[in-house]
């Protein structure tokens, strides 16, 4: 595969590694983008963990909670300015609500909202404001209690972020607190049996991989390996991380404290994992030269 310098950059982007660096990466794992991450980390030369997702999409999470059941749904746009337009803000409303009646993106489609489907709604929108949008995904959680919030809300209910959390037991400031906390710290699972296996075995792979570059011998490195994966799976689930508002306890030790106790939560953050092309000014300028 041929290394451009477009891949070389996106992974300088990614890692914050040297040019050469990033290049021999992408040589030695023919041009595979994880597993060139994955090198530079093993190596040493990686100086941030790449992103799991890159947010490029515009547009608006909205969360709505009834009893113990809540939902947050995303409807992208491809600009800010759209998603502060009062008229994309009320529709995205209705397209929350009717969400907790189905189960999924495919039947909230063909869900009523005011006489139309939510599809011919987003379309009729699409029209009227000229922007492509769309419905990209909800998700739904329940539980004793659910708590929501919203990180940079837009208005009441919808911003950039939103987060459910389930509880059983405890009150609303403890949830609030905790839907906060997740907003900030963004955790990969509730508790380290809801991990994916596959992210786990992956950062076992790496940690090995960087062990053995120190040259230490076998019973060290299962050592080390043992160490690092804990402390991997404490930062990596919601129960085991330090609770941002004390970080004297965890986050489980907290809520056990409001006499609660965390039974799932959701975080559905705008344009989480879409990646856009960008250009940068002088392309821009470039192009509209050439008309």
């Amino acid at each position: 595969m041929a290394i451009t310098a477009a891949l070389v950059k996106e992974l300088r982007d990614a890692t914050g590694a040297g040019m050469m660096d990033a290049k021999k990466a992408l040589t030695e794992t023919n041009g595979d983008m994880d597993a060139a991450v994955d090198w530079l980390r093993t190596k040493g030369l990686a100086k941030a963990a790449k992103k799991s997702g890159r947010t490029a999409a515009e547009g608006l999470v909205a969360v709505v909670v009834d009893g113990g059941k809540g939902v947050a749904v995303e409807v992208n746009a491809e600009t800010d300015f759209v998603a502060k337009n009062a008229e994309f803000q009320e529709m995205v409303s209705g397209i929350a609500a009717a969400a907790l009646n189905v189960d999924d993106v495919e039947a909230l489609k063909g869900a009523n909202l005011g006489g139309k489907t939510v599809a011919d709604v987003l379309t009729d929108k699409i029209a009227k404001i000229g922007e492509n949008m769309t419905l990209r995904r909800m998700a739904k959680i329940e539980g004793d209690k659910v708590v929501s919030y919203v990180h940079n809300a837009a208005t009441a209910g919808m911003g950039k972020i939103g987060v459910l959390v389930a509880l059983s037991g405890g009150d609303e400031a403890i949830g609030k607190q905790v839907a906060m906390h997740i907003a900030a710290v963004n955790p990969a699972a509730l508790s380290e049996a809801d991990l994916d296996p596959a992210v786990v075995e992956k950062e076992k792979q790496v940690q090995m991989d960087i062990a053995r570059e120190s040259g230490k011998p076998e019973q060290v490195i299962e050592k080390m390996i043992e160490g690092r994966m804990k402390k991997f799976v404490a930062e990596s689930t919601l129960l085991n991380q330090q609770f941002v508002v004390n970080p004297d306890l965890t986050v489980e030790a907290a809520a056990k404290e409001a006499g609660a106790t965390i039974t799932g939560f959701i975080r559905l953050e705008v344009g989480e994992g879409i990646e856009v092309e960008k250009e940068d000014f002088a392309a821009e300028v470039a192009k509209a030269a050439q008309g």
